[in-house]
């Protein structure tokens, strides 16, 4: 299945049905009066978060929802059934955005969420709302009212606790492939991956989910290489893992490189927690491993890890101190969650 982040589709609720313009006419019954029903409400659009999706998919191949047309109001006061809805089903972590693609308009964070994005328009009034004392005999019936209509776009921000960030080949996706039950794919060139991916984390007894995004590289921010539309999946982790290839020729150069990308970003990730790993250290001898540690310490002024995806060496660390940080962030806003529900 393709992964698909982003689309742009166009919605619209359905029009409010006309009210009926009617007169009771039975045999044996002299004046029967006004019997026209109103018009039924047209459909609502709504978009649900739903459980076993990843991906935005199925917006790829159609673009266009409209909801069911309210139905028309009918003689002996029947009205018109109303429309029926058009439901968008999305994944966890879909954000709802305005044509503009800077007005957010819903964020689906769980699964269960369900938000109305357009109302249908109401049904027209038959004759016999307008019946008085002084107009028994109303020829007049209101037209529906017509619906909301909006281009809307759709973006998928992966919900994961930790992400991996850095330059392309830094080994990434060999990190991921070794921590998780995740098969990214793996190759000694850059670019290797495309697309975001996922996987559990399993260490200690706790658990959390671990994102790898394609690498950066410099002037990502102005769509060089793969660009940095995929630093949105890392938005909602709570702490970043940023390896730096120790095979580079200055570690510390390639760790700014990737920082300036992420300050340029915004969104957020320049101030998130971050741990620093030099990667790679299996292919390092001992005076180069020493050195590039001390050119990454410096650049980002606090002391690096040391690790090898493909040896083991370091990964266990790593892995403590993410948890480490989850479950600060996790005990932070279960007390946030406390403080805001308790009441005196």
């Amino acid at each position: 299945m393709k992964f698909l982040d982003q689309a742009k589709i166009y919605v619209r609720s359905g029009d409010g049905g006309a009210g009926c313009l009617s007169f009771r006419r039975e045999k044996f019954i002299e004046f029967g009066g006004p019997d026209g029903g109103d018009g039924g409400r047209g459909g609502d659009v709504w978009i649900e978060c739903v459980d076993g999706l990843n991906t935005l998919i199925d917006y790829r191949f159609q673009q266009h929802f409209k909801a069911k047309k309210g139905g028309y109001g009918m003689g002996s006061n029947r009205a018109g059934a109303k429309g029926d809805d058009v439901t968008l089903r999305v994944p966890a972590g879909t954000e709802v955005l305005d044509e503009d693609g800077e007005t957010v308009l819903a964020d689906l964070t769980e699964v269960g969420q369900k938000i109305r994005l357009l109302k249908g328009g109401n049904g027209g009034f038959g004759n016999a709302q307008f019946k008085t004392s002084t107009n028994q005999a109303p020829r007049r019936a209101n037209p529906g009212l017509e619906g909301e209509e909006r281009w809307i776009l759709l973006r998928l921000k992966l919900i994961a606790d930790a992400g991996l960030v850095g330059l392309p080949n830094a080994g990434k996706s060999t990190f991921l492939a070794a921590t998780t039950a995740a098969k990214p794919k793996v190759a000694d060139y850059p670019f290797t991956t495309l697309h975001p991916g996922l996987g559990v984390v399993r260490s200690d007894g706790r658990e959390f989910v671990l994102a790898d995004i394609p690498g950066l590289i410099e002037g990502a921010h102005e769509g060089i290489g793969l660009g940095d539309r995929f630093l949105a999946h890392v938005e909602r982790c709570r702490v970043l893992l940023h390896l730096v290839d120790g095979t580079s020729e200055h570690a510390g150069k390639t760790y700014k490189t990737v920082r300036k990308e992420l300050e340029a970003y915004g969104g957020g990730l320049a101030d998130k927690p971050e741990i620093v790993a030099l990667s790679k250290t299996d292919a390092l001898d001992p005076q180069t491993l020493k050195d590039q540690l001390a050119r990454l310490q410096r650049a980002a002024k606090k002391k690096p890890l040391a690790l090898s995806a493909q040896s083991g060496e370091g990964v266990t660390q790593a892995l403590r101190a993410l948890a480490h940080v989850i479950d600060e962030g996790r005990q932070e806003e279960a007390a946030k969650d406390v403080q805001e529900t308790w009441h005196p």
